[in-house]
């Protein structure tokens, strides 16, 4: 079965969580210094807060599996469909290491599809060999689907870091 999941920005986030507390009825099931999750069963959903990235506001949507082949299943599905896809594989991100990939939707919001496989007590972590290959390291989830749609469409590869989405790197072999 599938998890709903929505990632926000917020610019306090001790009053976010106490907001979000009262609001669900329910404590977070994580909390972290700049970082907190609630994983609710009614409804069931991934809701997460944090303090980094952009403004204040939706950052992302999407889809936690409880398998790696509901997983698949969903990478499958994007890729029938068209859509652009950027592909991390194993990754940490948000205090757990997880299988993923992003899609945008039309308006240019980032769905990510993931499979949580552990825990981790770190934000995010270097991972050997990952990073360095990893399309768009470090992006914001939009803009890490905002590229994976640019590869796709021109065959080129994610920008350089500090460089705009939007800008293909042609004949890299980063993807």
């Amino acid at each position: 079965m599938k998890r709903f999941h929505v990632h926000m920005h917020v610019a306090d986030l001790a009053a976010s969580v106490g907001f979000y507390s009262r609001l669900f009825a329910a404590e977070p099931t994580r909390v972290e210094a700049d970082y907190a999750k609630w994983m609710l069963d009614d409804p069931r959903i991934n809701f997460a807060i944090s303090t980094r990235g952009g403004k204040p506001g939706l950052d992302h949507l999407g889809f936690q599996t409880d398998s790696a082949g509901e997983l698949a299943e969903l990478k499958d599905r994007a890729s029938a469909a068209d859509m652009a896809l950027l592909d991390e594989g194993q990754t940490t991100c948000c205090y757990a290491r997880s299988d993923k990939h992003w899609i945008t939707d039309p308006q240019g919001i980032a769905w990510e599809h993931f499979h949580t496989l552990e825990n981790i007590p770190v934000f995010s972590e270097g991972q050997a060999g990952h990073e360095a290959s990893a399309c768009c390291a470090g992006e914001s989830p939009t803009a890490k689907a905002a590229a994976a749609a640019l590869v796709a469409a021109e065959g080129g590869c994610c920008p350089p870091r500090g460089k705009p989405v939007g800008v293909a790197v042609k004949g890299s072999s980063c993807c």
